[in-house]
């Protein structure tokens, strides 16, 4: 029985995840950001443990990892979706494309199904175990749950912004299976050495959050893609 129980803690921990991830959607769809963010974050913890969980409890399977990809689909890819939704709802469009914002508001879920692709690439793809290829979708999913809270009052300052919103989706959605290298705060040893641009990109975190506050996660996540590129760059080099 023990075992059992022991066996099964890791996609427990990934169940809460894709809990979350549908409580996040609901408060999307009811217009509140605020705690649909807040159940993303929660969905993001719990994320972080699951696969914790499995490696030191030495109880990793293939049913695992699998759930674990169709709970970040909801949690990471529909709910930021969703909330993306929301928010154009609600912005003021051109006058000739007011007959259009249903449509337009869909584009939203485009989003959603490239998160689908990049966690599905992201089970195959054998490079990716001390650093990413294109953007993780948990860090898409801070990124736009931190902008539509910290920032609404400039995405709706202008009819035209629903168009600077829909590109940022087309953006993000190809960032997630971009063929861009991407480091990860994962440490094999704690010297600065060989970690310089881990220990760069925490340095410059905390005054960030200082300063943007609410939208602080979507100003480090952009800071973490124009980082990784410039790296990226400079090795190719």
């Amino acid at each position: 029985m023990a075992n059992i129980i022991i066996r099964n803690i890791p996609n427990t921990i990934t169940c809460c995840n894709l809990v979350c991830g549908c409580i996040a959607t609901v408060w999307a769809f009811n217009g509140d950001p605020v705690w649909a963010l807040a159940w993303i974050v929660m969905g993001a913890v719990f994320d972080f443990f699951d696969g914790m969980s499995a490696r030191l409890l030495h109880v990793s399977s293939p049913i695992g990892k699998e759930l674990d990809s169709l709970a970040d689909v909801i949690t990471f890819g529909v709910a930021p979706a969703t909330m993306v939704f929301s928010e154009l709802s609600i912005m003021t469009f051109p006058m000739s494309l007011e007959p259009y914002r249903l449509y337009l508001c869909y584009a939203a879920y485009i989003m959603a199904a490239f998160s689908a692709l990049r966690l599905a690439k992201f089970n195959l793809d054998e490079r990716q175990t001390t650093s990413f290829i294109g953007l993780p979708t948990p860090a898409n999913a801070l990124f736009w749950g931190s902008l539509i809270v910290g920032a609404d009052d400039i995405l709706e300052s202008s009819p035209y912004m629903p168009f600077v919103i829909l590109a940022m989706v087309a953006l993000s959605s190809w960032l997630l299976i971009a063929e861009l290298p991407m480091f990860a705060l994962k440490f094999k040893q704690w010297g600065y050495k060989g970690n310089e641009v881990k220990y760069i990109f925490l340095a410059t975190c905390l005054p960030i959050l200082i300063i943007f506050r609410l939208s602080a996660f979507a100003v480090i996540i952009a800071w973490y893609v124009v980082l990784s590129a410039i790296v990226n760059a400079k090795n190719k080099k």
